[in-house]
C-alpha cells in the first residue's frame, strides 16, 4: 500500500464507537476507489493512518470481508476485492431474488411510516435528478429507496441478507452513468411506481415492477462496469 492511498484516511469522530468509524472509512475509501482493487491492507499501516489501534482494524476488516469487499487470505493478509462480471451476475440474481420476496412481503405488512420514508427518497430524487447530480448522490438515494422497501417486508432475516449485499450493490451503481437521458427518465417514476403499487397493496403490479426495474438496472450497470474493467485493464 503507498503512502498516497492512506493520506487521506483520516477524520475519526470521536462520538461513535471507534470500530464503527474505522469501518465506515475504510468502506467509503474503498467506494471511492481511494482504496483499488487488489491493493494489500497491513493493519499496521492502516492503524497507522488513522491514528488508532489495530484492533478496531482488524474488526473492520472482518466486517469487511462479510461485506464482499475485502478478501482475507491465510499467510497473506488481506486485500481490497476485485469485483467482476460474474460478481455482477451473482448480486443481481441474489438481489432480484431477495427483493421480489420483500415487494411481497411489503404490500402486506407496510405502514404508514414506510409509505412516507419512501415518498421522502423519491423527493430527494426529484430534487437532484438534474445536471449537477452526482454518482454518488445518486448511489446513495437508489439504495435508500430499496433500503425502505426491504424494512418494509418486516423480515428481519431477509434485511439481515440483504444488508450484506448492500455494499456491493452500492459499488457496482457507482459505475453508472448518471449523465445519461435514459437513466434521468427511468430512475424516478418507476421508483414511484414501486410506491404506488405497495401503497395499494396491489401484489402481481408490484412484483411485475420491481422485476423489470431490476432487469433493466442490471442492464445499464453492466453496460457501464464492464466499461470500467476495460479502463482498469487498459
Amino acid at each position: 500500500m503507498t503512502n498516497a492511498s492512506l493520506a487521506n484516511l483520516t477524520g475519526i469522530q470521536e462520538r461513535r464507537p471507534l470500530a464503527h468509524d474505522v469501518l465506515e472509512t475504510l468502506r467509503q475509501a474503498i467506494w471511492n476507489r481511494q482504496l483499488q482493487p487488489g491493493i494489500r491492507l497491513r493493519e499496521e499501516e492502516l492503524a497507522e493512518a488513522l491514528n488508532v489501534s489495530r484492533g478496531p482494524v482488524r474488526e473492520a476488516l472482518i466486517q469487511l470481508e462479510y461485506e464482499g469487499l475485502v478478501i482475507r487470505e491465510q499467510n497473506r493478509g488481506a486485500s481490497v476485492a476485485r469485483l467482476e462480471r460474474e460478481d455482477l451476475d451473482e448480486v443481481y440474481s441474489l438481489r432480484m431474488a431477495l427483493e421480489k420476496l420483500a415487494v411481497q412481503l411489503a404490500v402486506k405488512n407496510h405502514n404508514d411510516s414506510h409509505l412516507a420514508q419512501m415518498q421522502v427518497v423519491l423527493d430527494d430524487m426529484r430534487s437532484v435528478l438534474d445536471d449537477t447530480v452526482t454518482v454518488q448522490r445518486a448511489a446513495d438515494l437508489d439504495v435508500s429507496f430499496h433500503e425502505v422497501v426491504i424494512k418494509s417486508a418486516q423480515h428481519k432475516r431477509l434485511y439481515h441478507f440483504w444488508s450484506t449485499l448492500r455494499p456491493q450493490i452500492y459499488i457496482f451503481l457507482l459505475s453508472r452513468n448518471v449523465a445519461n437521458a435514459d437513466f434521468r427518465e427511468y430512475m424516478l417514476p418507476w421508483h414511484q411506481d414501486i410506491l404506488d403499487a405497495i401503497r395499494d397493496r396491489h401484489e402481481k403490479r408490484a412484483l411485475e415492477l420491481i422485476e423489470t426495474h431490476l432487469e433493466a438496472a442490471y442492464t445499464r450497470v453492466l453496460v457501464s462496469y464492464e466499461a470500467f474493467l476495460g479502463s482498469e485493464q487498459s
